[in-house]
């Protein structure tokens, strides 16, 4: 098969362990560039018609406008469908368990169907996801997307069936979420977008969706693949303790494993365009003696073999090697690998700001201004302004060095959702290139 793109990986750590050492961390970035010709995509526009969707009057009609934007984004060629989502999945467009195929002429009558929208019943957000999967089974893209909009509580079915229906619908296509005002729940959003490997984020005003939304299908028009693996092998008697993408945001793979015997496992990472990720990769390997070395691990981006739909993913896109060599070198051993340090304090950056917003809401104030305080002192250290701004909107921040805060008594519901939505978000550190740069001499210069 052709190769979708080029894909370069780069490894960054300390490789050096004490004696007895056994832990190796490593941050491995990979980036990919689009090649010449986009590869056939789908993707199928999940619009919330719930009663609440009335409220306040326009919403559905900013709704159906977003739809609109979205449509009008996509390049002809790309099959698509329109699915209404109550406490039911109905088929606006085109109706017939298919996918009609964008041109001026489909996306006109797409337009069209979305002026009959309504707004009546509750939600079911598994029922929307099972038939958009359905529909996506269709087509041989293989960019497969959807673009998923609500405005409530998904309470017209149980926890147990949206969970099995992410199930059903993982690795199958990928979800882009979106909550529009603030009666939604977080932890219900983001849940879906980690579980199908898309973003999540609130639209706090329904003016603001159609914006959202072209921006949404040209990033999804720019993906160059769609279904790319991170493949970790490891010796014999290693184990691989965590993966977790950490740029651009925090995302924990590690029990999404797919075992590739005999010593390997995949862990997906869904489409890929212009752009670049960083994983964290924590590996346990046998302790040995100073003056060894082993390979730790071996990380490819695979992508599957057409030809063989149902095995595993066969061709290999790029690879790096994670090293670990004993010594008994203090000064080695002690050096901590500047990306994975990096990356640690943007793991416990994200986790501060979800504690202390569950304390805050239990009424723990103490608690709350502890761990917000820490959130806002790690996001100072490492230049994470765009974080920086969402938790000044709920604690006065007194000595950002020090994370020296006091709680604010009165915060807007959209600002608390949007820092919980967004506290996933993570700055990417200063990578080797211009490191090294800096810290070596030209070869014109000797």
């Amino acid at each position: 098969m052709d190769r979708p793109g080029r894909f370069a990986v780069e490894v960054f750590q300390n490789e050096y362990l004490p004696a007895a050492g056994r832990e190796v961390n490593a941050v491995v970035t990979v980036t990919a560039a689009a090649g010449p010709a986009p590869p056939p995509a789908a993707v199928v526009l999940l619009l919330d018609t719930s009663g609440s969707m009335q409220y306040p009057p326009g919403k559905l009609w900013q709704a159906a406008r977003a739809a609109a934007a979205a449509i009008d984004t996509l390049r002809d060629g790309v099959e698509f469908a329109v699915v209404t989502g109550t406490h039911e999945a109905t088929e606006l467009f085109p109706g017939g368990g298919r996918l009609a195929v964008a041109d001026p002429a489909a996306r006109a009558a797409a337009k069209e169907a979305l002026r009959r929208l309504h707004a009546s019943g509750g939600t079911a957000i598994g029922t929307w996801l099972t038939l958009a999967e359905r529909l996506l089974r269709t087509t041989a893209a293989t960019v497969r997307h959807a673009l998923l909009l609500t405005d409530g509580r998904n309470e017209h079915e149980s926890p147990e069936a949206l969970r099995a229906a992410l199930d059903a619908c993982a690795g199958r296509f990928t979800c882009d979420a979106r909550g529009v005002g603030t009666d939604w729940e977080v932890a219900e959003l983001t849940g879906i977008a980690r579980a199908l490997l898309g973003t999540a984020d609130i639209v706090a005003g329904p003016e603001g969706l159609a914006d959202d939304f072209t921006a949404l299908m040209a990033t999804v028009m720019g993906k160059a693949v769609g279904d790319v693996w991170l493949r970790v092998w490891t010796p014999r008697d290693a184990v691989v303790r965590f993966v977790k993408q950490v740029a651009p945001s925090v995302v924990d793979l590690t029990e999404r494993r797919a075992e590739v015997p005999p010593r390997a496992g995949d862990y997906p990472t869904g489409a890929w365009g212009d752009e670049s990720r960083d994983y964290h990769l924590c590996v346990e390997v046998p302790a040995a003696g100073i003056g060894e070395e082993m390979l730790a691990a071996r990380v490819m981006l695979v992508v599957p073999d057409p030809a063989a739909p149902d095995g595993p993913p066969a061709v290999t896109l790029g690879q790096g090697l994670v090293r670990a060599v004993w010594t008994d070198d203090v000064t080695a051993v002690t050096a901590i690998s500047p990306q994975v340090a990096h990356y640690t304090g943007q793991e416990e950056l994200a986790g501060a700001i979800d504690e202390g917003l569950r304390l805050r809401r239990a009424g723990d104030g103490a608690g709350a201004t502890a761990r917000l305080g820490r959130a806002v002192r790690l996001a100072h250290a490492s230049g994470n302004v765009a974080t920086a701004k969402l938790l000044a909107t709920v604690v006065d921040v007194q000595d950002a060095a020090t994370g020296t805060v006091r709680l604010k008594t009165a915060v807007s519901q959209a600002d608390e959702m949007t820092l919980a939505t967004r506290s996933t978000r993570t700055v990417r550190v200063k990578q080797s290139h211009d490191a090294r740069e800096e810290a070596e001499p030209s070869s014109e210069a000797e």
